[in-house]
Formats: C-alpha cells, structure tokens, sequence
C-alpha cells in the first residue's frame, strides 16, 4: 500500500524496474496525477516469446496483473480491503511485436464502488482491458475480479467491547 501511496511518477518507475516487470520487458508509460488511468506496454524480445515466435502469454497476462486493484487503492483503500479475487485472458490473435493495454477508471466508478462497500458487505466487481498491438488490432482481452470490502474496526482495548484480559473471570 504504501508505494501505491507514493506519487505517480515515483509509482512508475519503481515498478518499471520490478525485475517481474523489468525482465519481462513490461514497462508503465503513463501513470497521471489523478491515478485514474494507467498504460503499460509490453515489448517483443527474444526472451519473452513462445515456441511460436509470438508472445509469450503469461507476460500477456503479467503486463494487465495488478492495475486495477492498484487504481482502486489510490482511491478507496485506506478505508477498505482490496485484493484480485479472479482473472481470465482470452487470446484474440498473436501478438507478433509491441502491445499496450490502457486501464481507466471513472470518479463515478469509485463512488459508485464506495456506495457499495459502505455497509460493509464484500463488493465483487468485473473489469476488463483490452491488449492491442501497433494497429490497434485487439490481441488479448483480459478480465480480472476484484474484491472490495470496508475494513472492520478493531475493538479498542480497555472499551466495554474489547476481550476481558487473562486475569478477569468470565462468568
């Protein structure tokens, strides 16, 4: 959480050279102030190709990863729990150079899902980003789930709802 805190230019390049990202040849391109958007691109080498010669799928899959739940702490996570629940990828056709993929996130959205999760019940919620090469042909279209529920208060000590302590009887 805390450098999802941290400013976006800050956020960018520390994850840029996350060696899962950095060796994988992913790399955030934009990252705004705002913290609504977010671009990766995912770049062709010889490292990160299939035995076909296209990319490899699970760095398909790597570059879409923690986005949404990353736009999402920005804005409700110090009041709630947020964590990727599910993920699918459908291959639409292979990606033989460079993809990007733009992630985008609304202020209704995060009211929207403030709203939800206000009484505390888990929120589960679909989002979904397209991976597209150079001539904006879609190549992967990837889906993740994300969990979503207000965070508990802890009972404070010494308040009438706090746990007695190991030397108070309880009858």
């Amino acid at each position: 959480m805390k450098l999802v805190a941290a400013r976006p230019g800050i956020v960018r390049r520390s994850m840029n050279i996350w060696p899962p990202f950095l060796f994988s040849g992913i790399k955030i391109t934009d990252l705004p102030e705002d913290f609504l958007s977010a671009t990766v691109r995912l770049r062709l080498r010889w490292w990160n190709r299939n035995v076909a010669g296209v990319l490899f799928g699970g760095s398909l899959f790597a570059m879409t990863d923690p986005f949404w739940m990353m736009l999402l702490l920005r804005h409700l996570g110090k009041e709630n729990v947020i964590w990727d629940r599910a993920a699918e990828i459908d291959f639409i056709k292979p990606g033989r150079g460079d993809v990007v993929a733009h992630f985008a996130i609304t202020e209704a959205d995060i009211e929207r899902l403030r709203e939800a999760a206000s009484g505390g019940a888990k929120v589960l919620e679909w989002f979904t980003v397209e991976v597209r090469d150079s001539t904006g042909d879609v190549v992967a279209r990837v889906r993740k789930q994300v969990y979503l529920r207000r965070k508990r208060e802890l009972p404070v000590l010494g308040s009438a709802t706090s746990l007695p302590s190991p030397d108070q009887a309880v009858r």
